[in-house]
């Protein structure tokens, strides 16, 4: 998964909420794909992103018939830099989605985009500061008098890990920075920016690699929320229900079956490459599954993360109209309703 994916969604959202603001009050979002067969529906899931390991457990579970098994046709339609994946699931053009981190969904819902989360696809965000061991950033306050690049749109939650640390933005030096890891190396930078499930361009840093979780400083955002309209909520939740019971069953076999769930994934996607996802997929396991899903199930979470996250994008004035209300962004009855059938591992 892109390093920089979760800030260009970020970016795609902001980009295509002016022309959703219409939308958004005209009752035009279409609910659901009717499949081939009569009693199939078919499920057109969005991603954020161009296809990785992120979904390991969708791919596992449509080549093993869990989604068959629903009355459910899975069709992957992938995202990227020029696809707005909030906004074709806000019009109707696919039904169900899953985007790389949190925010994008919050504010899509403070710009009045009717889409609402019903489950955390990771439990923790894989987003990282990275540093070597020459000039060590292990806690938010090493970063004082350091030079720092990360993503121009990620700027964003580096204001909100040094207001939640109570860390001067004066204090350090940001640059912006793509997907090169070099200027750590050459000591351009003392800290580079990224998400830890990027093996490949991680492997440039070596062992004197040291990692800062955002999610260790205290901004704790999801990463691969799952989401759909409240129009698709209303007029069909059983869909939305057997999508999720699918999707966990596949995520548990996933966690059983770590390397039978890579051959899925590349066999679906040939330019994926085995050896580089065999290096990953157990940190994408791992984010996946920890003490929270081994009691309720995977793809769990929490209203008082959820506003957690809002009051702190709040406090940092990221909302133009006004913090949207945590019942808007997200729902927990989906995952009341199938906490039967979704895998309790940790």
């Amino acid at each position: 998964m892109a390093k920089s994916q979760d800030m260009i969604e970020r970016r795609s959202v902001l980009g295509g909420l002016a022309a959703l603001g219409g939308l958004a009050g005209a009752g035009t979002f279409i609910s659901v794909t009717p499949g081939r067969a009569a009693d199939t529906h078919k499920i057109r899931l969005q991603l954020g992103w161009l296809a990785s390991n992120g979904i390991l457990g969708e791919v596992a579970a449509d080549r093993l018939g869990y989604f068959a098994e629903e009355g459910l046709e899975l069709e992957i339609m992938p995202g990227g830099p020029n696809i707005d994946g909030v906004a074709a699931v806000a019009s109707g053009a696919n039904n169900f989605g899953s985007i790389s981190s949190s925010p994008s969904l919050m504010l899509a819902r403070s710009a009045g985009i009717p889409v609402k989360c019903v489950a955390a696809g990771y439990q923790q965000h894989p987003f990282t500061y990275f540093s070597l061991d020459r000039a060590p950033v292990r806690e938010p306050a090493d970063l004082v008098g350091k030079k720092v690049a990360t993503q121009g749109t990620a700027r964003i939650l580096l204001r909100a890990l040094l207001a939640k640390n109570g860390v001067s933005e004066d204090s350090i030096e940001v640059s912006v920075m793509g997907g090169d890891m070099g200027p750590l190396m050459t000591g351009q930078v003392d800290v580079v920016t990224g998400w830890k499930t990027n093996v490949n361009a991680l492997s440039i840093l070596g062992d004197e690699r040291v990692d800062m979780a955002l999610w260790d400083t205290g901004i704790q955002l999801y990463a691969n929320p799952y989401y759909t309209t409240d129009s698709v909520l209303a007029e069909n939740r059983d869909m939305v229900e057997a999508t999720i019971r699918a999707i966990a069953r596949g995520w548990g076999w996933a966690h059983d079956n770590p390397e039978g769930a890579v051959d899925y994934l590349v066999e679906r996607y040939p330019n994926l490459d085995r050896d580089s996802e065999l290096r990953a997929v157990d940190l994408v396991i791992g984010y996946s599954f920890n003490d929270r899903t081994a009691a309720n199930g995977w793809g769990t979470m929490t209203r008082e993360n959820w506003q957690a996250q809002i009051d702190i994008y709040n406090q940092l004035g990221q909302f133009a109209s006004g913090a949207p209300a945590i019942e808007d962004v997200m729902t927990l009855d989906i995952l009341e309703a199938t906490a039967d059938s979704r895998p309790k591992l940790g």
